[in-house]
């Protein structure tokens, strides 16, 4: 049982150090404009790029995943980071920067469903729904470290000692993967026969055709662009200029988001587990208090109160958890021999909206001078659009879904009005 939880433990500790790494630049957002003196709209491609390579890898990552297994993955994932982030410790040269940030998001793409796809090698099925959704939360603890230790070094000793520290633990994590992580116990390892691009293509197309699929994949874009957004890139820019906190106060409010999803997490994935024919309901009742709790702190005419700004990051946050349950389809209506590439799948959903809503905020920023309130104002609603596309994908793929398995689901009503129905005592 303690190899169980060794192997675990490390793959969760690689992951913490890839949102450290894919996280760091939305703390230095700032920094980084004065260190390669670039605007908005770049310091926007710098992380928009990040993420086009981050999304665009899931696929042939997935496909490598199925194919050698997670400790191959996970150790040249952190292997690439670290070489990356000491790239951009060191140097003051645009093209160089843009280059490392690329790497980042490659090795990044490589990591979490690596880490995830160790969960049902090692854990028990009905262990699996709340193990993934832990992995995921404590996974957000490299947000922390970027929101607090990262910032706090970058304001001291400086942007170079800062990112050299970051690629310092992804080294760590390497060493740690190749000598601790195996794919699974011993004896029940499964190695993949080679493939060529012919069967490659045909078990792409097969896992995108499967409706359980394309329900993950929007159930993902859905629940985690918003906080993924605010946490990559955009979020310490709004409250520090539009919203006027001090950088401490900033730092706060993202370690709350954290803290806020390790709270949702084992409730989601508790309810998970219990009622998984009910789970769309939970997403939809995300993406729906996502798009509340924005048009609240939007539609005031100033700054909005503290306290309403750590209410918008708590309910924002459990998008975080709520994205897993994409996951949790994508392994019930696959095979676990294409596993890898229909995770893979899922994941673009959440980064391509992440991508698209970064981009968009950053050019109407340029467009409307800066870093002000009413930019920032206007900007953020290019979320609204994709909260529309991923409500409707869920809700269409969702009765495809129940077609297809032939369920018919009850109404909650009736549901709960035949459990009051019953008799007491």
């Amino acid at each position: 049982m303690s190899r169980v939880w060794l192997v675990w433990g490390v793959g969760v500790v690689a992951y913490i150090v890839a949102v450290l790494h894919r996280t760091s630049f939305g703390v230095s957002g700032l920094a980084a404009s004065e260190r390669f003196s670039i605007s908005p709209s770049v310091l926007s491609s710098f992380v928009v790029l990040q993420i086009v390579v981050y999304a665009g890898m899931q696929i042939p990552a997935g496909v490598l995943l199925d194919r050698y297994g997670s400790r191959v993955m996970i150790a040249a994932g952190a292997l690439i980071m670290a070489s990356a982030q000491m790239v951009l410790a060191l140097t003051e040269s645009l093209p160089l920067a843009v280059a490392a940030r690329v790497f980042v998001g490659i090795g990044d793409a490589m990591t979490f469903i690596s880490v995830l796809r160790l969960v049902p090698q090692w854990f028990a099925p009905r262990r699996v729904p709340l193990m993934s959704q832990l992995t995921g939360i404590f996974g957000q603890i490299g947000q922390i470290l970027s929101a607090l230790p990262l910032m706090l070094l970058l304001n001291g000793p400086g942007w170079s000692f800062a990112y050299g520290s970051a690629a310092s633990l992804g080294l760590l994590s390497f060493v740690l993967a190749v000598s601790v992580i195996r794919n699974a116990p011993p004896g029940l390892e499964v190695v993949a026969a080679p493939a060529g691009l012919r069967e490659v293509g045909t078990q792409i197309r097969a896992v995108w055709r499967r409706h359980g699929t394309r329900l993950g994949f929007f159930t993902h874009m859905g629940t985690q662009f918003s906080m993924t957004t605010f946490a990559l890139l955009w979020g310490v820019p709004y409250l520090r200029s539009a919203q006027g906190l001090s950088a401490a106060e900033a730092g706060s409010l993202l370690t709350l988001s954290v803290i806020s999803a390790i709270v949702a997490g084992p409730i989601i994935g508790i309810l998970s587990g219990r009622f998984p024919m009910r789970r769309s309901y939970l997403v939809l009742a995300i993406m729906i208090s996502n798009a509340a709790m924005w048009t609240v702190v939007l539609a005031l005419p100033g700054p909005a109160p503290i306290w309403l700004l750590a209410l918008l990051v708590m309910v924002i946050s459990v998008g975080g958890p709520g994205s897993m349950i994409g996951f949790d389809y994508a392994r019930m209506f696959n095979p676990s021999t294409s596993m890898g590439t229909a995770q893979g799948m899922v994941n673009i959903g959440g980064f391509l909206a992440s991508l698209l809503v970064i981009q968009a905020m950053g050019l109407i920023l340029d467009a409307m001078g800066g870093y002000s309130f009413d930019s920032f104002r206007v900007a953020w609603l290019v979320q609204y659009p994709v909260w529309i596309v991923a409500i409707t994908g869920v809700l269409v793929t969702r009765g495809k879904t129940r077609k297809q398995m032939g369920l018919v689901l009850r109404p909650i009503r009736q549901v709960w009005r035949e459990r009051g129905d019953r008799p007491k005592g």
